[in-house]
């Protein structure tokens, strides 16, 4: 989706037939009879001279593939540098290293000994089973700087580059960066936690020195990283409470939830949004894999336990950078959907998985829900139905916890709770103290006019010690 190059072009084996050679081909009408070369075979002087050159046209070979047509022997590599893809600003600027050799004419001087374009350890790791693509034109793009720095992105060219800011050494990033099938000792711990209306979140915490080094990819990177104006989660300034005075006092308010938003966002996406902003294939590559994770079995064999992974990577809920990758991935979808809700008069917001819409024009509800899940499932992600509600005036309405029929703030039963838990406070407890002291802090944010009475009881209870 951020990463598919333009389609590249094939040659057939009808159109690789013998053909009388032309000095500059049919097109420009300058036509000569075939150029002799040593050996005897004759060659187009235009086709000898890309050859021996190393011109622009580059043809790889696809003869052998399984998913290739059986008239198709070679497509060819578009090496121009233009868009990635059609209205796109990321440049296809392609490492020449990775790009397939000119081909030889018959009879052309070929040198005895080739030359050595990088170190076996880089050819190691570039062509490791953690760099396999099925996309043969994503593998040798090259960092794009002019995108980068347009984003306001920091350049990092090489893996060497990203180690040097993240302050390990390049072996030590190559060990967090690597997905082994058979792992010894995890870089995760695993563990549930019980949902309110049941059944269980598995959380993945990453271990210390890892979540040492995604904490500062969260900081170099991640947080800089483009974001809809729509989204509230997971955002310095943003919050619950300014993502619900967005609807305060509407006629309707449409509340949808993203299922399993998170393990969505898989480590092909993660890379593909990287390259897409001008990050090379190599180190978008290794920084998807330091920031996602596979769910992991543990298996006995060989006298060994081995975790192996059950599923694919994706930003797991516990990893520091995967709040920040979520936003950036969503941020089409947000946009499309804010545009839905634009054109038909309704208001639009985004907290983590919670998509909200309100508005005041009731026959516009089933068009919005039926649009928006469309959109949804074109984008990759699925809607629970379970969580769909449509909330009209007369009711409660509450957008991530907080009620906006009239005013943002608590609803008058938990605003009744928490007077009743002032009065019975004991000045004494401290740990009933700091819980009510977090409450009101909560509620001061919300809305502070409803905050006042009680933090004035508040502080006469613990005058009563």
């Amino acid at each position: 989706m951020y990463y598919a190059a333009t389609a590249p072009t094939y040659e057939t084996r009808e159109a690789m037939s013998p053909a009388p050679c032309k000095w500059f081909g049919a097109g420009l009408g300058h036509q000569s009879s075939s150029v002799p070369m040593p050996g005897g075979n004759p060659v187009g002087l235009l086709d000898w001279l890309a050859s021996w050159f190393g011109g622009r046209r580059r043809y790889r070979d696809v003869s052998g593939l399984a998913e290739a047509d059986a008239d198709l022997t070679r497509e060819r590599v578009d090496t121009g540098g233009g868009p990635l893809k059609p209205q796109h600003l990321r440049q296809a600027v392609r490492d020449a290293r990775l790009l397939p050799k000119p081909q030889p004419t018959a009879g052309m001087w070929v040198p005895g000994q080739k030359k050595k374009v990088m170190s076996q350890r880089e050819a190691d790791r570039l062509f490791s089973a953690t760099f396999r693509t099925c996309n043969r034109n994503l593998r040798d793009l090259t960092t794009d700087e002019e995108q980068l720095r347009r984003y306001g992105l920091p350049v990092w060219k090489s893996e060497a580059d990203v180690a040097r800011a993240l302050q390990i050494s390049e072996g030590q990033l190559r060990h967090y960066s690597i997905h082994r099938q058979r792992e010894t000792s995890p870089h995760y711990v695993t563990f549930a936690l019980n949902k309110r209306r049941g059944g269980h979140r598995l959380i993945h915490a990453p271990k210390r020195r890892l979540k040492q080094l995604q904490r500062t990819l969260d900081a170099l990177l991640v947080k800089k990283l483009p974001v809809s104006t729509f989204a509230h989660g997971f955002r310095a300034g943003r919050s619950v409470a300014s993502n619900a005075r967005q609807h305060v006092g509407k006629a309707i308010v449409i509340k949808l939830d993203l299922q399993d938003c998170f393990p969505s966002i898989h480590f092909g996406r993660v890379r593909g949004l990287l390259v897409a902003l001008g990050y090379s294939y190599p180190v978008s590559t290794t920084l998807a894999v330091v920031m996602t994770e596979s769910p992991r079995q543990p298996v006995a064999a060989e006298g060994k336990i081995y975790h192996v992974p059950v599923g694919p990577r994706v930003c797991v809920q516990g990893a520091p950078t995967s709040p920040g990758l979520c936003n950036a991935v969503l941020m089409r979808l947000d946009r499309r959907l804010a545009g839905l809700a634009g054109k038909h008069g309704f208001t639009f917001t985004r907290y983590a998985d919670d998509l909200t819409f309100s508005g005041d024009d009731p026959a516009k509800i089933k068009l919005l829900l039926t649009i928006a899940a469309c959109i949804v499932r074109e984008e990759g992600f699925r809607l629970n139905p379970q969580k769909t509600r449509v909330l009209r005036q007369g009711a409660r309405q509450r957008v991530t916890g907080v009620v906006v029929n009239d005013q943002p703030g608590l609803s008058r039963t938990e605003r009744r709770k928490l007077r009743a838990a002032i009065h019975r406070l004991d000045p004494a407890d401290e740990a009933a103290c700091r819980r009510i002291e977090g409450k009101l802090a909560y509620l001061q944010m919300l809305n502070p006019d409803q905050a006042a009475p009680l933090r004035s009881a508040f502080v006469a209870a613990r005058g009563r010690g």
